[in-house]
């Protein structure tokens, strides 16, 4: 029987916590320590040891592939290349329009270092982009639509704890359902960005601040709020955390089109997360076989989802995925 995939996991916020409880899923699988910029000390796992990150080349021999669970702002750009210069990686970068840059780079240092990197992994980049990718390929005369939620968006939730007078808070993402029901219905209307989602804010005030002009500030903030139809409500903080702990999310993939002059037909793909965090890292997971068995076979470089054949996240054999599941 071949040994397990041993798994390291860079960086233990929500995302790494959710590697980690999906490689307990995962049988061919095997966690081979956290490593981490904080006080190894201060961190409490589910088992597992914890490195410092900057101890990490000491710990080559004993990982097939390191989990990158930093951010997409400024963890990712860093660490992305320089890591997969000395292990097999799989990360969750996101900022889209950054992806071909940061892919030139990663596969620069995966390629001199021999390694194989997969990034840009999750459900937004990830599985809706191949959601996209299929619908554009089979229905060609057609338009594709994008929405995500209902869901809390973390990016903005940070957002509005930035404006003064906000203690804590958090942001949701919400699909307008009209405009999902034009689609669906087989039109191919002209959504603006308003058109398309709104926003709801849950706050909780500083003691004494101005909550008009809290609400001024996150409604006009520009690329967060500005171009959308923003509900602000004040809460206290007992309920911020009994009701708005969790963070769920998910989505809809759509194309609409026609195969013939008098025939619709529409693509759906959807996603109801509970946890956005914990399914983002069960696809990294997934991934992270993959980039394994790519390594394996000595096809190093940087890879996306749209590069990797299904069969390679399934720990199933071939024989088994055809008898089972085509």
């Amino acid at each position: 029987m071949n040994r397990k995939i041993r798994i390291g996991i860079a960086g233990y916020g929500n995302l790494g916590r959710g590697v980690e409880s999906a490689i307990a899923q995962n049988p061919d699988m095997a966690l081979a320590g956290v490593f981490t910029r904080r006080d190894p000390v201060s961190l409490r796992t589910l088992g597992a040891q914890v490195h410092r990150l900057d101890a990490i080349d000491a710990f080559v021999a004993d990982i097939d592939v390191l989990v990158l669970c930093g951010g997409s702002k400024s963890d990712l750009p860093e660490q992305g290349p320089a890591l997969a210069a000395r292990f097999n990686t799989v990360d969750s970068f996101d900022t889209h329009a950054r992806i071909p840059e940061y892919f030139d780079v990663v596969d620069r240092a995966a390629r001199a270092g021999e390694h194989t990197a997969v990034i840009a992994v999750g459900w937004d980049p990830g599985l809706f982009s191949l959601a996209r990718v299929y619908g554009e390929s089979v229905l060609a005369d057609g338009a594709t639509y994008t929405f995500w939620g209902r869901g809390l968006s973390q990016g903005h939730s940070d957002a509005i704890r930035r404006v003064p007078g906000v203690r804590a808070g958090v942001q949701y993402t919400v699909p307008v359902s009209q405009a999902i029901e034009r689609v669906r219905s087989g039109e191919r209307p002209a959504l603006s960005t308003r058109d398309k989602h709104t926003r709801e804010c849950h706050v909780v005030l500083e003691d004494g601040a101005d909550a008009a002009a809290v609400e001024r500030a996150i409604v006009t903030m520009p690329d967060y709020f500005a171009d959308y139809d923003t509900t602000v409500r004040f809460i206290d903080a007992a309920t911020l955390q009994r009701e708005h702990s969790a963070m769920p999310h998910g989505g809809f993939v759509l194309r609409t089109g026609r195969t013939g002059p008098d025939t619709s037909q529409v693509f759906e793909f959807a996603l109801k997360l509970d946890s956005n965090p914990e399914f983002t890292a069960s696809v990294l997971v997934a991934y992270a076989r993959a980039a394994w068995r790519l390594a394996q076979r000595r096809e190093f470089g940087a890879r996306t989802v749209f590069d990797i054949a299904p069969a390679l996240l399934s720990p199933k054999s071939p024989a088994e995925l055809r008898a089972q599941l085509l």
